[in-house]
């Protein structure tokens, strides 16, 4: 499937953000994809995730993550620098900021005459705890995080009810979790947690666990798993191909 990608800059309270569209260039209504970077926003590997899901017949939508703290168009390297910038956006944006993000491309979408109103949510790292955010919007029917960061980490100091876990109930849709056993930014202890949380909210998801490393999907770099990757994106084609 052929597809095309356009550029949107969408305004939110906290500023405008940049928002890649990629999807099929024929004209049938297709579901949509809110689709997370890591703290590196849209780079290669992240764009050729994103334009691989919509050949899948997808509406797949990156937005700029960090868009209140860096200029339109901001892509950070996959070096110490770039990691300590992400890092520090990380810190600096108020986790309420992705609530109002989501809602933009929802209403976005809701005006255009190529989506037919079934929406899902995928992302990788701090995007697939941001993915995780993304399904306490009512319109997502179906999520894939890959190992999603900060998701165990569950307290944000003086804010109260603020924190993803802390908001299960507000999960309708269907949750796809993916870790890699061997990944150093979330512990066998925090993984656990996760799923005990999840289990007794009485959510309906899938767990898979696999030996691989922290952004095994990433296609740059000595984690990179090929295979495993492969299964992801697999397992992920599946539940978006049912539910959507």
């Amino acid at each position: 499937m052929q597809i095309k990608t356009h550029i949107v800059d969408l305004n939110t309270p906290t500023g405008v953000m940049r928002t890649y569209v990629h999807r099929p260039i024929h004209a049938k209504k297709v579901p949509a994809i809110l689709f997370y970077s890591e703290i590196f926003q849209q780079t290669g590997p992240i764009e050729r995730a994103a334009r691989f899901m919509a050949g899948q017949g997808y509406a797949v939508l990156v937005p700029e993550v960090f868009h209140e703290l860096n200029p339109i168009g901001t892509v950070l390297g996959y070096d110490d620098a770039g990691r300590d910038k992400g890092n520090a956006d990380k810190a600096a944006k108020d986790v309420q900021g992705y609530d109002t993000d989501n809602r933009a491309m929802i209403e976005y979408l809701n005006t255009q005459d190529w989506y037919s109103g079934n929406l899902g949510a995928m992302g990788f790292c701090i995007g697939g705890h941001l993915a995780f955010r993304a399904a306490l919007q009512p319109e997502v029917k179906a999520t894939a995080c890959f190992y999603a960061t900060d998701l165990h980490t569950n307290i944000i100091p003086n804010k109260p009810n603020q924190h993803s876990m802390d908001r299960l109930a507000d999960i309708k849709g269907e949750l796809m979790m993916i870790w890699g056993k061997q990944d150093n930014h979330i512990p066998t202890a925090g993984r656990v947690l996760v799923n005990q949380k999840l289990s007794e909210a009485n959510l309906n998801f899938t767990w898979h666990e696999f030996n691989g490393q922290h952004a095994f999907m990433r296609d740059e770099g000595e984690r990179y798993d090929p295979q495993l990757a492969m299964t992801g994106y697999q397992l992920a084609i599946q539940m978006f191909g049912n539910v959507l």
